[in-house]
């Protein structure tokens, strides 16, 4: 066990001091213990190192929003005992964390083993809705459905035990972080970056898996070159807790087959094998014309300064969810798309990304400018890219309460009819 700094994770080493390290990485709700039934056959042959993401089985509340945080957080962890190389396992948010650490620091990695994950987790709307129902409802609506999410029906039945401690472990996480960590998942998409992983990989997943399941696999595997797929038969999303067996038998031959040599003492250098040329899954694309690849003419008015498009897009989905923004630019034509682009790059790019404010803060007075302009249609998106910016319901009630005495009673009225029906809409869990 140890004392955990913000920039450090809570850890636990089981196995000899003098073995190989092995870390095991858990999903998102679960802690260390998902892994109990692997630790013994496991320290025969590594010193096996847990972890516990902020906020989850006690540790700390320090939240971290994105999977490359969580990864540096491992690695200074990981330094402050002098632990350089290793091997890493990982289920689902954990899986993502192994496949940060072969993209952005292969030289630690000695094999890697990614359960349950996918390159893309679902959408970010997704988890950001999670956001809102955990902010609203706490963690109880995620506690009680986690057991049909993670095991099988008969699995669920069978073992009720279980089944409790997984309720139970769900609700004693830190609602906060967990927030965090959906943000983190949000936000992680390394689909074009698969290639990129050199390290010796296998992809392993349940094979009734419903949240990521064998076609987020082979997704992985069709990416990363030479990676190899186990689908384990009758088990779910946690596959390291219904099938202890048939995981801990495919990590250790995994393990001990596939360690990617260090670095050379001699070189100061690592020797990595070239990766196999995979064949292309889908036709290339034809060269694009001359015309279109030569350099573009920057207008006079915008040199010198970046062009905020490309930002104003990212925080537009970011708090508008990208259903409504693929929407919107859906149905842009030539009369409508120019005014698309000037408030993807005006509105989005240049002021929602401005420092000065916070997105609560200027949550609550668009809030109020929708209000005393009577624009109910834009109010019930923004109401909903409020709750998604961290504005509980009992906030948004205040901001139309106070709209009420300066905006008039009657737009108020209008108000809170469109405002409450968003809000039952986005806070109500789904059964």
């Amino acid at each position: 066990m140890s004392e955990t700094p913000p920039n450090t994770l809570q850890y636990r080493f089981d196995g000899p001091e003098d073995a190989p390290v092995l870390i095991l990485g858990p999903s998102l709700g679960t802690t260390w213990h998902m892994w109990d039934r692997q630790v013994p056959e496991l320290t025969r042959q590594w010193r096996v190192f847990r972890f516990d993401l902020p906020g989850h089985g006690g540790a700390p509340a320090h939240p971290a929003g994105a999977v490359s945080d969580l990864a540096a957080r491992l690695l200074a962890t990981l330094d402050a005992l002098g632990v350089q190389r290793f091997a890493y396992a990982g289920c689902a948010l954990g899986g993502a964390i192994g496949v940060e650490l072969a993209l952005r620091h292969p030289e630690r990695l000695a094999s890697l083993v990614v359960i349950a994950a996918s390159p893309r987790f679902g959408t970010a709307d997704e988890f950001r809705q999670r956001g809102v129902i955990v902010r609203t409802n706490g963690l109880d609506p995620i506690a009680r459905t986690s057991p049909e999410r993670w095991f099988t029906g008969g699995f669920a039945a069978a073992q009720p035990a279980i089944t409790e401690w997984a309720v139970q472990m769900v609700r004693t996480t830190d609602p906060g972080c967990y927030i965090a960590a959906c943000e983190a998942l949000a936000a992680f998409d390394v689909r074009h970056e698969l290639t990129r992983v050199g390290v010796p990989t296998l992809v392993l997943v349940g094979s009734e898996d419903q949240v990521t399941g064998p076609a987020e696999a082979r997704t992985l595997v069709a990416g990363i070159p030479d990676a190899r797929l186990a689908v384990v038969p009758g088990a779910s999303h946690l596959v390291p807790v219904e099938q202890p067996a048939a995981v801990t038998d495919l990590l250790v031959h995994h393990f001990s087959t596939a360690w990617q040599p260090a670095f050379d003492s001699a070189t100061g250098q690592m020797a990595i094998p070239a990766a196999p040329v995979k064949p292309a899954l889908a036709a290339p694309q034809p060269t694009a014309p001359i015309a279109e690849i030569a350099p573009a003419v920057v207008p006079p008015q915008q040199a010198g300064r970046p062009d905020r498009y490309d930002t104003g897009l990212k925080v537009r989905r970011e708090v508008l969810g990208d259903a409504h923004v693929d929407r919107a630019l859906a149905q842009a034509d030539d009369f409508s798309g120019d005014f698309q682009e000037l408030v993807t790059r005006y509105a989005w790019g240049e002021i929602w990304d401005r420092p000065g404010l916070d997105r609560r803060s200027r949550s609550c007075i668009t809030l109020t400018a929708l209000v005393a302009g009577g624009h109910l249609e834009e109010l019930a998106f923004h109401t909903r890219a409020a709750l998604r910016n961290g504005l509980t319901p009992d906030e948004i009630k205040e901001v139309l309460l106070q709209a009420a005495v300066y905006c008039g009673v009657p737009a108020a009225n209008s108000a809170f009819r469109v405002a409450q029906q968003v809000i039952r809409e986005e806070t109500t869990p789904a059964e």
